[in-house]
């Protein structure tokens, strides 16, 4: 079958290898959609990821598609099911996951090669994160489940009350769905991007004000100007830069809630006013990756349609033209786009 496989930095390689086949408690499944994301985009661009693979391997974590094999033991699913499969799942049994504090297991697997033809998927998400696909909801949409789980999550650890003032500082796609679960949330969202298409869309996912930080000189007075001087009641920092982190915090109010969202850099540090931290009595949360229920509510805010998550997606391309693809992310010609096998 056609795959990629990523070699290093910038150095993606599509490839013949042999189809899966799945051990007991697996499934293999037909890609019919694999959608590109941020996180590939970073990884792509860094050669690496920390925790979620080392090159050489298989490329890519988003995918919709229907099972074709079931490896011994697998009860519930047949050949011909409709699925998404996250990219990972946890133990259930680590100090972790006995707190349910299940984005932080120390034994994630993880699943990556959705950019290929074939996809197996590994018996622990089999179990905890593969869902079937509602009738009706087309797979492209299907497939962003991964990344609006992390959101939903991410937004969930915010603090968020209904009525708080939020700025989000980053238009990607992880930003727009963070505008999206804020809006749900019942708050006020600002957003802060470099893209004038990227912050209509966001417009259109609910956010009330956007800014372009090309044209705005001062982003924490603006915050403040929008809040009677006093700041962000939460901020979202959804680029993964290091200075943005600390744009983040210079954007917040006594008492806030910073979520810090966007993996930056290996080995990168920001600095934080120990004074600021401490009198402004101030929130700064890490937050990583999702859990098996913000997986399943994923989908079911997918599948309501109550937010137009299809703007995301700028273009659906054949699989032979990946690099191009990531070419066109890493230049901001795209948001999200859905790779065809």
């Amino acid at each position: 079958m056609l795959a990629a496989l990523l070699y290093g930095q910038e150095d993606l390689r599509l490839e013949e290898v042999e189809a899966p086949t799945p051990a007991a408690g697996e499934v293999v499944i037909q890609v019919n959609i694999a959608t590109t994301c941020g996180t590939d985009l970073k990884v792509w661009r860094r050669g690496g990821h920390a925790r979620m693979l080392k090159p050489p391997t298989l490329f890519g974590h988003e995918a919709a598609g229907q099972i074709v094999a079931v490896g011994e033991g697998v009860t519930g699913w047949q050949i011909g099911d409709r699925v998404v499969a996250n990219n990972s799942a946890p133990c259930m049994s680590c100090f972790f996951c006995q707190k349910q504090e299940y984005s932080l297991c120390t034994d994630l697997s993880f699943n990556n090669g959705t950019f290929a033809e074939y996809l197996r998927i590994p018996a622990p998400i089999v179990r905890q994160n593969m869902l079937p696909i509602p009738a009706g909801l087309p797979d492209a949409i299907a497939a962003m489940t991964e990344p609006l789980a992390c959101v939903l999550h991410g937004a969930a650890r915010s603090n968020v009350k209904p009525g708080d003032r939020v700025a989000v500082l980053g238009d990607g796609a992880i930003g727009l769905m963070f505008v999206a679960a804020l809006v749900e949330q019942e708050a006020e969202v600002y957003l802060f991007g470099g893209s004038d298409s990227r912050l209509q869309i966001g417009e259109q996912l609910g956010a009330v004000k956007t800014f372009n930080h090309h044209q705005t000189d001062d982003i924490p007075g603006t915050v403040k100007a929008l809040t009677e001087g006093w700041g962000a009641d939460v901020v979202v920092e959804a680029t993964g830069s290091p200075a943005v982190w600390e744009l983040a915090i210079a954007c917040a109010r006594p008492g806030a809630t910073v979520n810090l969202f966007g993996g930056c850099p290996r080995d990168t540090t920001i600095t934080v006013g120990t004074e600021q931290l401490h009198y402004s009595e101030l929130t700064l949360k890490g937050v990583f990756h999702s859990t098996p229920h913000y997986v399943r509510a994923a989908l079911e805010l997918l599948n309501s349609r109550r937010f137009p998550f299809e703007l995301l997606i700028s273009d659906y391309r054949p699989l032979n033209e990946l690099e191009q693809v990531f070419q066109a992310m890493k230049a901001r010609q795209v948001i999200k786009v859905a790779m065809v096998p």
